[in-house]
């Protein structure tokens, strides 16, 4: 079995205002649960986790988790919510009353658009993040290089909760070696949380979208396998916004190059069993 761990499906009259920028023109439209399928099959991957995309609404979490109740490959939903909201557990427990609201696996926010490197560290988002956990869900990282330190505090100061570090915590993999070293510290500082994994996922768009090489990525992709091991990271495609830089099946084949040597099981780990442990996905 192979699990994708992190995709995304947006309506694009629905209000995804970050498209707007020139240069996510490419992806700048409406993608379906039939159009994932399509992909998704094409790259013989069973299931799928899908992840809020930047709209930043409760609205959007409806819309998701039927989805989800309606598309077999979907496996489970990170929906977006607000961690400094006072009424997140009734937000929470009112998307578990949706259609759908069974495959509630995760919440994400855009912590990343916040200019505040320790963001993670306001008191407010804490008990936010008390809430997610106390609600057993997990809690996506979609953060920038310069929030690594705040997410390894946190993680330490909220040891129930179960982080999921999306895209590897974004380094700059154009910059080259600047870029790696910037990075990698902070990085072993989050890995080395136990309640944390990370997904080997939009790399190729940090990446120079015209030139990267398989050769670009090996360095990022070794130190993650080295600060977490492979039973702590998982494969995500990050499709559609992949597109930028690379098709779905060429994303699955870059990171099947850019692994080092692994066993059968550690593979299976990367592929399928870390996800679907830290989702507790419902297979």
């Amino acid at each position: 079995m192979i699990v994708d761990a992190h995709h995304h499906l947006w309506r694009i009259s629905d209000g995804y205002r970050w498209l707007d920028q020139p240069e996510l023109a490419p992806i700048r439209r409406t993608f379906t649960p039939q159009e994932l399928r399509r992909e998704v099959t094409g790259a013989g991957v069973d299931r799928t986790v899908l992840v809020e995309g930047g709209r930043c609404d409760q609205a959007e979490a409806e819309i998701l988790l039927r989805y989800a109740r309606d598309t077999d490959v979907i496996a489970g939903v990170v929906a977006w919510a607000d961690p400094t909201d006072p009424g997140l557990a009734d937000t929470l427990a009112g998307y578990r009353e949706l259609p759908g609201g069974e495959l509630l696996v995760g919440i994400r926010s855009q912590v990343q658009g916040e200019p505040d490197p320790d963001y993670l560290d306001r008191p407010e988002v804490r008990a936010g993040l008390r809430t997610v956990a106390a609600a057993g869900l997990a809690f996506d990282l979609v953060i920038r290089a310069d929030q690594l330190p705040s997410a390894a505090r946190v993680a330490e100061a909220v040891p129930e909760l179960r982080f999921v570090l999306d895209h590897l915590g974004k380094p700059r993999i154009r910059a080259g070696a600047a870029g790696h070293a910037e990075w990698a510290g902070p990085l072993g500082a989050l890995a080395a949380r136990p309640n944390v994994t990370a997904k080997l996922s939009g790399l190729v768009t940090e990446a120079d979208w015209r030139r990267w090489t398989v050769t670009d990525l090996r360095p990022y992709v070794g130190t993650a396998v080295e600060r977490f091991g492979p039973e702590r990271l998982m494969f995500g495609s990050d499709w559609p916004v992949c597109l930028l830089a690379a098709r779905y099946p060429q994303v699955r084949d870059a990171l099947v190059r850019s692994l080092p040597p692994l066993s059968a099981q550690e593979r299976d780990q990367v592929f399928a069993r870390t996800a679907v442990e830290a989702y507790r996905l419902p297979l």
